[in-house]
């Protein structure tokens, strides 16, 4: 391994938030605030970068989480996990040789059992079929995904015109006649109204069978990521009552729609619909040539329990994608085995 390339720990908010935002592949698992986030969750994050000592810059870095599993015997050992990531470029063999050489004696010294990796690559996509080969040629096999495997991404590069003829009839008319009837959307300002959507969530959850966090979670996001303006929470509104609301988080290249709540009240008035399209609409003049709407069933079947979801999204005329997905390299086989019966329990 040439010792040109260095794996050290990144301290500064501002240089790690850099690098990721100015990455092809930079996504807002990676940034700092998401590893804020995941802390308060007993994750602990470690924020690894590659320096190149020749040309004194970070040529790769990975946020990885490091938690003990719940059941788990915190002797057994903790899992790493790295989302939507590294941030690498996969067609430098040298840079990956000494990240992967160097990353993975310090996760086992670090009494890691395994190490997980999301990629945020797209099947199909410009050398994706080439990284899943290196990723199988350095033993990782593929396990099952952590994040949403399947999503639809919309290209906000057309402009706002074309992006409304490229959605449904159905849903350009919704988008309109949510405006005609007087819904309004504003950005989240107080805690309050971060609580007060959080009330829809749970309306929401009830209504649709989905599970979601708790009310400290979604107030230490807002608080994290809104002041970095890496995260809004956008209020649709009739005559002041609210109605839905959804949290968009933001990268240079691309926004995506993360949560997302509504009321069993005025459904009739679309706001929904509104709340997306302003959205976008926000994405692009920030300069987001991509709009993520953040997971799908992994088929089109109608019976899928999120299929009424699907529809919702794929109106908007984006693309179906699927991601590489998510791969593990074990370190301590038979610790990791044990691990494995609390795991599926």
């Amino acid at each position: 391994m040439s010792s040109r390339y260095m794996l050290r720990p990144v301290k500064d908010r501002k240089q790690w938030d850099g690098f990721v935002a100015e990455h092809p592949d930079g996504h807002i698992l990676q940034s700092w605030g998401w590893g804020e986030l995941k802390a308060d969750a007993s994750w602990h994050p470690l924020r690894l970068a590659l320096w190149d000592t020749e040309q004194r810059c970070m040529v790769a870095a990975a946020q990885v989480l490091q938690r003990v599993a719940a059941r788990v015997p915190r002797q057994v050992g903790h899992l790493a996990y790295i989302p939507k990531g590294p941030l690498l470029d996969w067609s430098q063999p040298a840079q990956r040789d000494a990240l992967f050489a160097q990353l993975h004696p310090y996760l086992r010294w670090r009494g890691a059992l395994a190490l997980w990796m999301e990629l945020p690559q797209v099947i199909g996509s410009e050398g994706s079929d080439h990284i899943v080969k290196q990723v199988e040629a350095m033993r990782f096999r593929p396990v099952h995904p952590i994040q949403p495997s399947r999503t639809i991404m919309l290209d906000l590069t057309p402009g706002e015109d074309a992006l409304l003829a490229g959605m449904k009839e159905k849903w350009r008319y919704n988008v309109r006649l949510a405006a005609k009837r007087g819904v309004t959307v504003r950005e989240a300002q107080t805690l309050d109204d971060v609580r007060a959507w959080y009330a829809l969530m749970q309306t929401t959850s009830t209504r649709d069978e989905f599970g979601i966090h708790t009310l400290d979670y979604y107030l230490r996001a807002w608080l994290i990521l809104a002041p970095r303006d890496q995260g809004r929470l956008l209020l649709a509104e009739y005559e002041g009552q609210l109605l839905a609301g959804i949290f968009v988080t933001f990268m240079p290249k691309q926004a995506i729609y993360l949560y997302g709540a509504s009321s069993n009240e005025y459904r009739q008035y679309m706001p929904n619909h509104l709340l997306q399209w302003e959205a976008i609409r926000q994405a692009r003049q920030r300069g987001a040539t991509s709009y993520d709407f953040w997971g799908i069933p992994d088929t089109d079947d109608e019976d899928e329990a999120m299929a009424g979801v699907y529809r919702f999204k794929r109106g908007w005329g984006g693309e179906v994608v699927r991601f590489l997905g998510c791969y593990e390299r074990v370190y301590r086989p038979l610790a990791m085995r044990v691990a494995r019966r609390f795991l599926t329990r």
